[in-house]
């Protein structure tokens, strides 16, 4: 893509203001695939009927910490989600050296839902050493994290502050250090316009591509007190004010001049 003058020089301060995130200290996953959604991702409804079929409190105790809220790709927005009442029962299949595989016997209700299911799991490729155990996951303890979570597709940033929530397999997310400050910076326009201009993919109908890959490309500035405070804010309570002036410090973050921060908070 050819750039203006001005176009030029705000992708300069960019790139040499900015470290690119796969050099931060943070990683990047994608979310939970569990090879039969009907049988491991559940409603509130049946997580209730689950635990009422628990035969004594020990059970019914043990049972509740194994069904964890997740979150799908169209729950997320600009900042924030919308949680749709749905859980993923986390019958994980270990974390070598620190976690033991999910014994299905231990967890009698479990076991009797996923049973009515058995002639799917039992043949789903995705799964771990028993059909009642997830495929392995290394990095299962990292959605206790602070996290931020966003979608492969959208025309616009969706980059939302998450933790101690699971993510299916449309989500990537992002788990390290400074997240409130890569959250304001992700989802301004400032970095909007880099990704579009300078590094981005499309999907070939025009919507961007949110790739690792890519995602990783981006020239990061330095952390900055006053944006992870209004990344925090925003997430908590959405206002167009404070996004506005997010978007005035990421570019000050980057050294854009006022004839710069113009041009792209204008877009």
């Amino acid at each position: 893509m050819i750039l203006s003058p001005i176009e030029q020089s705000i992708k300069r301060k960019i790139e040499a203001v900015g470290t690119p995130l796969k050099d931060w200290d943070i990683n990047i996953y994608r979310g939970v695939l569990t090879g039969y959604n009907d049988a491991f991702i559940i409603s509130t409804e049946k997580r209730d009927e689950i635990l009422s079929n628990c035969q004594s409190e020990e059970e019914r105790i043990k049972t509740a910490e194994l069904i964890r809220p997740i979150l799908r790709g169209r729950d997320i927005k600009r900042y924030g989600y919308e949680w749709a009442n749905l859980w993923i029962i986390n019958t994980h299949n270990g974390i070598k050296g620190k976690l033991p595989r999910i014994d299905v016997n231990e967890y009698p209700a479990i076991k009797a839902h996923l049973d009515q299911y058995w002639d799917k799991i039992s043949k789903r490729a995705d799964k771990g050493d028993t059909p009642y155990n997830l495929r392995n996951c290394a990095y299962m303890e990292d959605f206790c994290k602070q996290q931020i979570v966003w979608i492969e597709l959208s025309d616009n940033p969706k980059f939302a502050l998450t933790q101690n929530i699971i993510s299916a397999n449309t989500v990537f997310f992002l788990t390290g250090e400074h997240i409130l400050h890569l959250l304001g910076l992700l989802n301004s326009k400032l970095i909007t316009w880099y990704f579009r201009h300078c590094i981005g993919t499309t999907s070939g109908v025009g919507t961007n591509r949110w790739l690792k890959y890519t995602i990783e490309q981006i020239p990061i500035s330095s952390p900055n007190a006053e944006i992870e405070s209004l990344a925090s804010k925003i997430s908590e309570n959405y206002k167009e004010d404070l996004d506005e002036e997010i978007d005035y410090k990421v570019c000050l973050s980057y050294n854009l001049n006022e004839m710069e921060i113009s041009y792209i908070t204008e877009q």
